[in-house]
């Protein structure tokens, strides 16, 4: 498996926490060898350990997300760039990330009481935790929406925690990656916005 063992991390306390802070998962599923890809928000459900999510009727992949169908999800954490001149030692330029890959299958879910309570259970957990909005259940609108949206699960099958973070540096070559990450993340996040927005 790549990467090496020392940048995977098969910790599942670690990978849930990734889905939770990171919830927009890259979903991959796959007709006719053609890969079809989302973006969309999944709800980690601690109950049973699955995966809820939604999806825009109008989106082609919703036709592949039911049936058991095979799915790939790619959650993405923070990552950047490492330049050798944060180390205190000589190193290469390099790439710092971490990822956490799914697989499993798909289900969607038929009923619209079932399918309005998780909009509104997703809602509360992406506000969380000061919860500014609240999705009411008696929201016309949310109502109006129903028959545009499909609710699935998927049950996971295979976890891969992929946490390259310059564990094989120094100690003190570790800790500086890892502020490097930090301060990166914040500096590039509103340089790009000032670009593009």
């Amino acid at each position: 498996m790549y990467p090496p063992k020392k940048h995977q991390d098969s910790d599942k306390k670690h990978l849930i926490e990734v889905i939770k802070t990171y919830p927009l998962a890259t979903v991959i599923s796959v007709k006719d060898n053609i890969p079809l890809i989302t973006h969309l928000p999944l709800i980690y459900r601690e109950s049973d350990g699955k995966l809820v999510g939604h999806n825009d009727i109008y989106n082609p992949q919703t036709e592949l997300l039911k049936d058991l169908n095979e799915v790939t999800l790619i959650f993405s954490g923070p990552q950047c760039y490492i330049s050798p001149s944060i180390y205190t030692t000589t190193q290469l330029p390099t790439w710092n990330y971490i990822k956490v890959h799914l697989t499993g299958t798909v289900q969607r879910i038929e009923n619209k009481a079932e399918l309005k309570q998780s909009l509104i259970d997703m809602t509360s957990f992406l506000e969380a935790p000061d919860h500014k909005y609240v999705l009411e259940a008696n929201n016309p609108r949310l109502d109006k929406n129903l028959d545009y949206i499909k609710l699935f699960e998927i049950t996971i099958k295979t976890w891969e925690g992929k946490f390259k973070l310059s564990q094989d540096k120094k100690p003190k070559d570790t800790e500086n990656a890892r502020l490097e990450l930090l301060k990166t993340n914040q500096e590039q996040v509103k340089m790009f916005l000032d670009q593009v927005f």
